[in-house]
């Protein structure tokens, strides 16, 4: 079993806590710290950092209940290595990341909707009003409709009103890193009694996130999965690049002149 590192605590100690409170607090903590789309009035700037210490309210109790099992197994592994700052550097750079390629997904897709919707002579300030509300605006709905998949609309209003939360894209960081300096380390995923090496298995949930992310599809039924798939792929991305940089850089220190 390995063994908790102080960092990790820690973080394992304020992600509870935050998640203890937003329960006592109710909805008002989720609007406040959970991540807005930074166009949306509900946005504030202090939700880059808080929105990767939220996670789901009940029921769903597996989205903090994985993401501190996976901080903890991998994360402790990482900062035996690495030491509690650098540690901490990593995990929270993943999770920035995680936010920027979330909301730039995000920003392409409303504003490709927009010009879609521009383009039928639609006023800006009534597409705003159409996202925000969720429903067709009167005389407008038949053009916006004819612009526009209906499809296209929720995903625009999914976009722009949705909240982004928790430590996923910061834990995918962490996989990442630890399927670079462990590829050969044998892994188990749950139903399935077959040891995998972390390169492979890590290759292959990163791969999974793409495809979901790009399609929209669930294996659970139509509608998507409600999970910030790009989110995820942003954590991943950040740690992939940091790893790349620090290990083509090891050695710079000691090299003879």
């Amino acid at each position: 079993m390995i063994q908790i590192t102080p960092t990790v605590k820690q973080l394992l100690i304020i992600n509870v806590l935050f998640y203890i409170g937003s329960q006592i607090v109710g909805p008002p903590a989720y609007d406040l710290l959970s991540m807005y789309y930074p166009e949306n009035p509900k946005f504030h700037f202090w939700q880059i950092f808080t929105h990767m210490f939220m996670h789901a309210p009940p029921p769903n109790y597996m989205h903090i209940v994985f993401n501190m099992f996976a901080l903890y197994s991998f994360g402790s592994a990482l900062e035996q290595f690495w030491g509690g700052k650098k540690f901490l550097f990593f995990y929270i750079s993943c999770g920035l990341g995680s936010a920027l390629l979330y909301n730039l997904f995000n920003f392409w897709e409303i504003h490709q909707g927009i010009q879609e919707m521009m383009k039928a002579n639609i006023p800006h300030s009534d597409i705003v009003n159409f996202m925000t509300k969720g429903q067709t605006v009167g005389k407008y709905s038949q053009e916006i409709l004819g612009s526009i998949s209906m499809e296209k609309v929720q995903n625009m209003a999914i976009a722009y009103n949705g909240q982004m939360l928790g430590a996923s894209g910061a834990i995918y960081g962490l996989l990442v890193a630890f399927g670079f300096m462990f590829p050969n380390a044998e892994m188990f995923l749950m139903f399935i009694p077959i040891p995998i090496k972390a390169k492979y298995l890590i290759s292959g949930v990163l791969i999974l996130d793409l495809v979901l992310g790009l399609y929209g599809s669930s294996f659970f039924g139509p509608g998507g999965t409600g999970v910030a798939h790009f989110a995820h792929l942003g954590g991943a991305l950040i740690g992939f690049l940091m790893m790349w940089y620090w290990k083509k850089n090891q050695f710079n220190g000691k090299r003879w002149n």
